[in-house]
């Protein structure tokens, strides 16, 4: 098994290229990442990050560690700045393995074809050069300039989700080709359909006399949880998940409203290690509307009242409101607008937009802009249909992949770019107005210091 090195350049106190605030170590950061992750998905292949945080590594440390690896691949990726735009890769100026001009060659033309024609990125061209990351490490080493912080046009893919994403899969196929790295295994999933489950054998008979009467075929199914006997009724199994929720839906409209996916031979993710990374974004809500509207108003008095429109729509999908509220706090700078959406675009979550050139989508009135954040959650944190009788309002809504971030922090990287805190930034604002709460008088200070306690 290919042993590779992933390096996100610079870290901690060394920025890399700054412009207008943007720092080119949190670019490097998030692609390398989720090159990372694509790469431990998809192949089998071990990975050894230089860094996974916002550290401070030395060049020695980089290449130190490679190099006591024994490593197969070293890949540093970086951003580029001062002029110019474009992608561009570089191996060393001396002499390098008889593999490294081949890896160079696969990798850089593998990511052109991937982001060149959809994205009209420039091409900078296959470069030598004398940087210690490429000199100092032993075996095959490749050092990626992604794109330009200071080119306007590049800094608008950069902050766009669906650029990072792409360049990201783009490089960890092309390492994929140029190490011939085996797939991994697709696991078979099968998704059984159970129309209820019993203590009571006889209960479970019932249920298999019942699905008979109306043609539908069932089985028990004795299963032990916690030393205890359970009888499942089985209706069917499935290969696709769309076609066991349809069998769902066909057992409720007969009125057995307690029918479950049971789910077989899927890879369980590894459980979040903080509280932080396991606060979803549907949930109960527990701050209302004038605890809202008080605490964004110690910040910013003018502050438009849209608390109730939360709550609104966060029944209806199931959002945390409040949380979802501080979220647009953060998005607005306590909807003073500072940033590049003005407040007549109505839009509190910063939909669409992607630097000064993209100010994102627009909303006739603010309900509309707040009900589009909540669906846009949605779209994030469900898999579920729009809610009966409530139109589409998010134009994004089609370009999320579904279910993709149920906790807050998940969003990281995809509500906004490179945003390696961004949940966590939103949960910090969502615990100021808690305790903000907390200090009225009329509150049930209980039930919000418990809640403030689970982090």
């Amino acid at each position: 098994m290919k042993t590779i090195i992933i390096d996100p350049g610079h870290g901690g106190n060394d920025p890399g290229a700054t412009y207008q605030g943007y720092q080119e170590k949190h670019f490097n950061l998030s692609i390398a990442l989720k090159v990372r992750d694509y790469l431990l998905k998809n192949y089998e292949v071990d990975i050894i990050m230089t860094r996974t945080s916002d550290i401070t590594v030395s060049l020695e440390q980089r290449t130190q560690l490679a190099n006591s690896e024994n490593a197969d691949f070293f890949l540093s990726i970086h951003n580029n700045a001062a002029g110019g735009t474009g992608f561009e890769s570089y191996i060393f100026n001396g002499t390098v393995p008889p593999a490294t001009i081949t890896h160079q060659n696969i990798i850089h033309d593998k990511i052109l074809d991937f982001v060149k024609a959809k994205y009209n990125i420039n091409d900078r061209g296959k470069k030598r050069a004398n940087f210690h990351v490429l000199r100092e490490t032993k075996m095959s080493a490749l050092l990626l300039e992604v794109l330009f912080l200071d080119n306007p046009d590049d800094l608008e893919l950069l902050t766009d989700p669906d650029f990072i994403q792409d360049v990201s899969n783009a490089i960890a196929k092309g390492v994929k080709d140029a190490f011939d790295l085996s797939a991994k295994p697709v696991p078979s999933i099968l998704y059984k359909v159970i129309a209820g489950s019993f203590r009571n054998r006889t209960n479970a008979e019932n249920r298999v006399q019942y699905l008979a009467t109306h043609n539908i075929p069932s089985f028990i199914l004795p299963t032990t949880i916690s030393g205890e006997q359970y009888y499942r009724v089985q209706t069917g199994a499935y290969s696709q998940r769309k076609n066991a929720e349809q069998q769902v839906q066909k057992l409720k409209g007969i009125g057995i409203i307690d029918a479950f996916i049971l789910t077989e031979g899927e890879v369980p993710s590894p459980p979040p290690s903080t509280p932080e990374e396991r606060f979803t974004i549907q949930g109960d809500i527990h701050l209302n509307p004038c605890q809202l509207g008080e605490f964004v108003k110690t910040i910013n008095p003018e502050a438009p009242n849209l608390g109730a429109y939360y709550m609104e729509y966060g029944k209806v999908y199931g959002i945390r409101a409040d949380v979802a509220y501080a979220q647009a706090i953060h998005e607005t700078d306590y909807f003073r607008f500072t940033g590049v959406v003005d407040e007549k675009q109505n839009n509190f979550a910063g939909i669409g937009a992607t630097g000064p050139d993209n100010s994102g989508a627009s909303f006739v009135t603010p309900e509309e802009g707040v009900h589009a954040h909540i669906q846009h959650l949605y779209a994030y944190a469900s898999t579920n249909p729009i809610p009966s009788g409530f139109p589409k309002v998010d134009p994004r809504f089609d370009l999320v992949s579904r279910g993709s971030a149920t906790t807050w922090t998940q969003l990281n990287g995809k509500w906004a770019v490179p945003g390696t805190n961004y949940g966590q930034s939103i949960i910090s604002i969502f615990k100021r107005n808690i305790n903000h709460a907390l200090e009225q008088i009329d509150v049930k200070q209980a039930e919000l210091q418990d809640l403030l306690n689970e982090f």
